[in-house]
């Protein structure tokens, strides 16, 4: 039995102060995992839904077999974990530039990262995703340039919503011209949000790429008694 909370770790980082708690649901009697960035809560195991569907979303379009995989933000471990589980996975890349996270799933402080360290295709990456696309060299240290079938991101709250100024580059038809030169033919690009889609960041999408939607993804959220939304946007090269 746990106590009704708990903070496991807290550091100092160059993005601000970073905590890891953990706390006894008290509707569902069950620990709920929580990591903070100073006032904002960048990941709650009690909204797992969406990160989930973004993989599952991500990964459903791609026949061929085997696939390599990069997701873009490590947080809670979910998403990576539902890569994990599809058949046709050779190859995880993992890249979050807080170290600090990885360290906390590697020393097993978050429930997905024993499973995570233990799987021989995951690898975690500590980098800035956003600086390494921009670099030329792509995600894999080992492997400069190396293309992927599916890059999948969750860091940002949103394309307007970002944890960093810096990162916004990405999101225009530039940094979305950089991210498809990393992928293979016909492999896509897959991004979570927070907020409703968005008509302007869609259609600079599809400028870079020939298929584009975004998935409305709905769950149910205990703390406002009411469902909640996040988006997936989906876009594919040919």
């Amino acid at each position: 039995m746990s106590a009704r909370f708990q903070e496991l770790d807290w550091r100092q980082t160059p993005l601000g102060e970073l905590t890891l708690r953990r706390r006894r649901d008290p509707r569902s009697g069950e620990d709920i995992h929580e990591i903070k960035l100073n006032d904002e809560f960048l990941m709650s195991s009690l909204f797992t839904v969406a990160e989930v569907e973004l993989a599952r979303l991500a990964l459903a379009d791609l026949p061929r077999a085997p696939l390599q995989v990069v997701v873009g933000g490590l947080g809670l471990g979910y998403t990576a974990q539902t890569v994990l589980e599809h058949a046709h996975v050779e190859s995880l890349l993992v890249v979050d530039a807080l170290n600090e996270v990885i360290e906390w799933h590697q020393q097993g402080l978050i429930p997905a990262g024993t499973a995570l360290a233990a799987d021989p295709r995951c690898r975690l990456v500590h980098g800035d995703f956003f600086a390494m696309l921009r670099s030329g060299d792509g995600f894999d240290p080992a492997a400069p340039g190396r293309r992927f079938d599916a890059i999948v991101v969750d860091i940002d709250h949103s394309p307007r919503h970002l944890l960093h100024p810096t990162n916004a580059d990405f999101y225009e038809q530039a940094g979305l011209q950089r991210l498809a030169g990393l992928l293979r033919p016909g492999g896509i690009f897959a991004l979570w949000s927070n907020d409703p889609p968005d008509e302007e960041f869609t259609a600079t999408l599809a400028a870079v790429f020939p298929s584009v939607r975004a998935e409305i993804v709905s769950f149910p959220n205990p703390l406002q008694d009411r469902d909640s939304t996040n988006t997936v946007y989906l876009a594919q090269l040919g």
